[in-house]
Order: structure tokens, then sequence, then C-alpha cells
């Protein structure tokens, strides 16, 4: 099984940036879909960008314009840039992916990583 793992996470002053990377360590592995999500204690997770089997991208209206969801398929290394943070956007954010067409069809992934904490003050 697929573990993916995320880095780049921190703390950082409105108005910053950061740069979200997500592996998989030991793991080569093709991919439908890739996403990353967010989650707040207490709030239910969502869905923040999203690059879909035709490789086009989507982004939550919260991240458009700010954020930039890339992947970088010879090294297996999915990216999130972060520009312009607010404080809303402080969560722990997860990446995602998909190996099923008709899963990623519907939004359904099948590997995850554990999370990275994001901080903005």
């Amino acid at each position: 099984q697929v573990q993916l793992v995320e880095s780049g996470g921190g703390s950082v002053q409105a108005g910053g940036s950061l740069r979200l990377s997500c592996a998989a360590p030991g793991h080569t592995y093709s991919s439908y879909c890739t996403a990353w999500f967010r989650q707040v204690p207490g709030k239910e997770r969502e869905g923040v960008a999203y690059i879909h089997s035709d490789f086009s991208a989507d982004y939550a209206d919260s991240a458009k314009g700010r954020f930039t969801i890339s992947q970088d398929n010879a090294n297996n290394t999915l990216y999130l840039q972060m520009n312009s943070l607010k404080p809303e956007d402080t969560a722990v954010y997860y990446c995602a992916a998909g190996f099923d067409l008709h899963r990623c069809e519907a939004h359904e992934y099948d590997a995850w990583g554990q999370g990275t904490q994001v901080t903005v003050s």
C-alpha cells in the first residue's frame, strides 16, 4: 500500500508563502488523479486543489488565484504552492492520490498522507 508523506508545513505570517510537497518514499506509482485537502479541528475535511485524470487542475474558491497545484511525475512528487496566505488558511493539509479512474471521477482517493500543519498568523 502506498503511503504518502507531506512536508513543507510550518508557521508563516499573513501574506507569506509556503510550498507543500507530497512524496511516497520507497514507492513508484502511477496515479490517475491527485489532490490537496485541509482540515480544521471540528470541521469536515475540504478539498483545496485537484489534478484530474486529464491533467487539468481545479481549485476551491478559497484557493483560486493564490494556490497552485503541480506534480513532478519523474519524481512522483506533488506540490502545493500557497501564496498570499491568510489566517483562515490555517489547517492540517493532506495530499491524496487516486489509482482507479472511476474512483477519481467520483473524487475518491486511494492513498493519503498523514498531514502537515500550516499556521498563518
